[in-house]
C-alpha cells in the first residue's frame, strides 16, 4: 500500500514537471521568438529582463528574469507559504532554462512586429494557463499582487497589474525610443489575457438560461426528456403584479441554448427568459470538483 502511494507521488510529481516544461517552452516562444526582436517590453519581469538585454546582450533573458524574481519570493515568503514557493521557485528554473537554452536555438521572429506582438501575447498566455493551472506561476509581478492581496484584501488587482505592467510598457518606449513600443505591449498584454482567460475557463464556459414562465414545470420536463438537462426551480414574486411566479434556472453549452429556447417558444411564447454566459460550471454533468 506504501509503494503504491510513493509510486502516484513519483507520476504526480512527473506530471506537475511535464506540464511546466510544457507551459514554460510555450512561455519561451513567446518571450524569446516573438517578443525580444520586436523591440517592445511585455509587462512583469520579461518585460524587465528584455529591457535589461537590451543594454546588456551577454545577460540572457531567462537568467535576469531568475535573479530578479530572488528578491521577489524572498519578500513573499511570509504571505504565500514555503509550498506554493517552492513550485514557484521550481518553474522559474524552468522557464529560464526553456529561454536561454532551447529557445535560441529555434531563432526569433523577424517579420511584422504587428504579428510578433499577438503571437508573443498568444504563446505567452498558452504557456501562463498552462502553468496556472498547474498551481504554480512564473514568479514576478504575480507574487507581488498576492502578496499585496494578503495584506490588503481590498486592492483591485485589475488596477495593480495595469499600474506595474504599464510602468514596465511605458518603459520600454523610453528605450527603444519608439511609441509603437508601447501600443505592441498593451497589445501583447491584451492578446496574452485573452488566451489565459480562455484556456482556463473558456473550455467549461457555457449559457445559463433563466426561465420565467407560468409552465415552468411542463417547461421543465420537457428540457429534461429532450436535452437531458436538469433545471432548478426557484420562488419568485414579481414586482409589477406581486404574484407568485416561479424561476427556472438550466446550466446548458450554447448547442443546447438554441434547444431550450425553441422548447420555451413552443411551450409559453409569453415567458420571459434571460441568457447569461458563465465562464465555469462544476458539478454533476458537468466538469468535476479537483
Amino acid at each position: 500500500m506504501k509503494e503504491k502511494g510513493l509510486n502516484l507521488e513519483n507520476r504526480n510529481f512527473l506530471k506537475e514537471i511535464l506540464l511546466d516544461c510544457l507551459g514554460s517552452f510555450l512561455y519561451a516562444i513567446g518571450i524569446y521568438y516573438f517578443a525580444k526582436h520586436a523591440n517592445f517590453a511585455p509587462g512583469g519581469i520579461s518585460g524587465v529582463a528584455i529591457i535589461i538585454n537590451h543594454y546588456f546582450k551577454y545577460l540572457p533573458i531567462g537568467t535576469i528574469s531568475l535573479v530578479l524574481n530572488i528578491p521577489i519570493i524572498i519578500g513573499s515568503y511570509r504571505y504565500l507559504g514555503k509550498g506554493y514557493l517552492l513550485r514557484t521557485a521550481r518553474t522559474l528554473v524552468i522557464s529560464a532554462f526553456f529561454l536561454d537554452f532551447v529557445a535560441p536555438k529555434i531563432g526569433m521572429y523577424e517579420g511584422m512586429p504587428l504579428m510578433a506582438a499577438i503571437y508573443a501575447g498568444a504563446f505567452a498566455g498558452a504557456g501562463l494557463a498552462i502553468i496556472y493551472n498547474n498551481q504554480t506561476c512564473t514568479g514576478g509581478t504575480d507574487l507581488v499582487i498576492m502578496s499585496a492581496r494578503k495584506v490588503k484584501p481590498h486592492l483591485s488587482i485589475g488596477q495593480i497589474t495595469i499600474l506595474i505592467d504599464g510602468m514596465i510598457i511605458f518603459a520600454g518606449w523610453l528605450v527603444f525610443n519608439n511609441i509603437d513600443a508601447v501600443l505592441f505591449g498593451f497589445l501583447f498584454t491584451a492578446v496574452e489575457t485573452m488566451v489565459i482567460d480562455r484556456i482556463m475557463f473558456g473550455f467549461n464556459a457555457g449559457k445559463m438560461a433563466m426561465i420565467i414562465s407560468d409552465y415552468s414545470v411542463e417547461i421543465a420536463k420537457s428540457i429534461a426528456d429532450n436535452i437531458d438537462r436538469s433545471s432548478t426551480r426557484l420562488l419568485a414574486k414579481g414586482s409589477y403584479t406581486g404574484n407568485d411566479k416561479e424561476v427556472l434556472i438550466c446550466a446548458c453549452n450554447r448547442a443546447q441554448q438554441v434547444r431550450i429556447n425553441r422548447i420555451v417558444r413552443e411551450i409559453d411564447p409569453n415567458a420571459f427568459v434571460i441568457i447569461l454566459d458563465y465562464s465555469e460550471v462544476r458539478g454533476y454533468g458537468f466538469q468535476p470538483f479537483d
